[in-house]
């Protein structure tokens, strides 16, 4: 495979959003500095400075090699964390106890509908002799 020797930052910024499936509003609320500014960046009218390269790498999981450099480096780093995990936890710790114990309920009830919808999806697809 040729690998595109004239991707820039600014392409692998987008890529790497792209495939988190976040917007740029998401994705710089995620490292701390405003949509304008990683606009800015994303965009080529700011040069991406070593703190927010250190943020999207530790924020994100994104391989540093990857994105100073692209090449034949992996997008992510070995160690990826849960997006998605990190932003519940910061919206669960911001509420109330008996709002927390109610969200985990819900949760578990949610597990048990999941888990009788896959027991009925199972005997469906069997044939009777």
């Amino acid at each position: 495979m040729l690998w595109d020797m004239a991707e820039t930052i600014q392409d692998r910024l987008i890529k790497i959003r792209d495939s988190l499936g976040l917007t740029q509003k998401e994705f710089s609320k995620g490292i701390y500095v405003s949509q304008t500014y990683f606009s800015n960046i994303e965009n080529g009218n700011k040069k991406i400075n070593d703190r927010v390269i250190a943020l999207i790498c530790s924020q994100y999981g994104i391989n540093k090699e990857y994105l100073l450099n692209g090449g034949k480096n992996e997008m992510f780093s070995e160690n990826l964390p849960d997006i998605h995990l990190q932003q519940l936890l910061e919206i669960f710790n911001q509420l109330e106890k008996p709002f927390k114990e109610y969200i985990i309920l819900q949760v578990k009830h949610l597990m048990d509908a999941i888990d009788k919808s896959k027991e009925g999806s199972r005997g469906k697809g069997k044939k009777t002799p």
